[in-house]
């Protein structure tokens, strides 16, 4: 299966998750996984979160992530992956005055709600 991000309507989200700021997103979602390819604008965050039924994977393909992980800060960069375990905490900062563009995927370990 080929997901094609150039053909999904890409969408504005305000303060996602409770964060500040504007993310862009391109989704698919089925019930088993949700695929998301997104920039965080500048000086944009989601909002914090704890993964209870899923763990998400974030790799950064441009720019620089600040996350706030457990109560611990870590900075990912292009090319490398930020991993949020089912049962933790996380959300994302762009500190920065560039966009940060990234391709999240957040596989189901229970049914998903929509």
């Amino acid at each position: 299966m080929i997901i094609d991000f150039g053909k999904i309507s890409e969408i504005c989200v305000m303060n996602f998750k409770g964060g500040n700021g504007e993310l862009l997103t391109r989704n698919y979602e089925d019930d088993k996984c949700k695929i998301m390819m997104s920039c965080l604008k500048p000086g944009a965050s989601s909002g914090l979160h704890t993964h209870e039924c899923n763990c998400e994977i974030v790799y950064v393909i441009s720019g620089t992530a600040t996350f706030h992980y457990d109560g611990k800060t870590e900075t990912a960069e292009a090319g490398q992956v930020h991993y949020c375990p089912e049962g933790h905490s996380h959300y994302m900062e762009n500190n920065t005055d560039e966009d940060l563009h990234y391709l999240a995927i957040v596989p189901a370990h229970q049914a998903m709600t929509k």
